[in-house]
């Protein structure tokens, strides 16, 4: 079961859509997300049965960009952040480490070093204009979860069976918030790894331009990671701790 689920979403992973995401199809929009549900559940961490609401699903697809490695080269990478995010695999799994996106971004031929820090430059703005985006949608859910649970307390027509997924839910979509966090948090760690790297191997002004675009980014990311929850999740760590190579162990969906 687990090996045929890791083949299905493998095999939809080649085949991509709008902004890199899955294409929308039988194994992305269903098995994927069952397998997930039942892996996720076999692990003992929270998974709720709930159709996910316009917001959650939404949320899922910006949370995307985040989770995936920051260059195209980190293939091996790409398929892990592909099954941590539909949770087939846990989220701990999923670490990486400092020097590859660099690795990445000099592996190939290049006419000028100007066109690396460009590059650099250019997912660091990328990231931070699709940050904003991410934390409004953010703060819907969590007002949205915050509803869904004073109604799953306080109302004499919820059944209590629905207790339980409607918690499931919150922690889920708190935990995707915090990993969101983790991941930007190592994506700044890496493109200033790269520029430090870079400057070494080929020195250049263009290095000012990647350095504001880093600046910017963080910037950026500190309101998400800072921005209040419900604490279903647990509440114990900071947001924006980032994981991977020394950081904390990564969000795992716990409940």
């Amino acid at each position: 079961m687990r090996a045929a689920s890791l083949s299905l979403l493998l095999a939809a992973g080649a085949c991509t859509g709008d902004l890199g995401r899955p294409r929308q199809d039988i194994v992305s929009q269903m098995l994927a997300p069952q397998a997930g549900f039942w892996a996720a559940t076999a692990r003992g961490e929270a998974a709720s049965h709930f159709r996910f609401t316009d917001d959650e699903e939404q949320l899922r697809d910006r949370a995307w960009r985040f989770v995936m490695p920051g260059h195209e080269r980190s293939v091996f990478q790409a398929q892990t952040a592909a099954l941590a995010h539909s949770r087939i695999l846990p989220a701990q799994l999923h670490l990486g480490y400092r020097a590859e996106y660099f690795q990445a971004l000099t592996g190939g031929s290049f006419a000028s070093q100007a066109s690396r820090y460009a590059r650099l430059a250019e997912d660091a703005n990328a990231d931070r204009i699709l940050i904003g985006p991410f934390r409004a949608n953010a703060m819907r859910v969590v007002a949205a979860d915050r509803v869904r649970m004073r109604a799953a307390e306080s109302s004499p027509d919820v059944a209590p069976s629905q207790l339980d997924p409607a918690f499931a839910r919150v922690v889920e979509n708190e935990g995707l918030i915090l990993w969101v966090c983790e991941r930007v948090g190592f994506r700044i760690e890496s493109y200033r790894y790269a520029l430090a790297n870079l400057v070494v191997e080929m020195p250049s002004r263009e290095a000012i331009r990647a350095e504001r675009a880093i600046m910017a980014l963080e910037a950026e990311a500190g309101p998400l990671c800072k921005m209040p929850l419900n604490g279903a999740f647990g509440g114990e760590r900071g947001a924006g701790a980032p994981g991977g190579e020394g950081g904390k162990a990564p969000v795992v969906y716990k409940g």
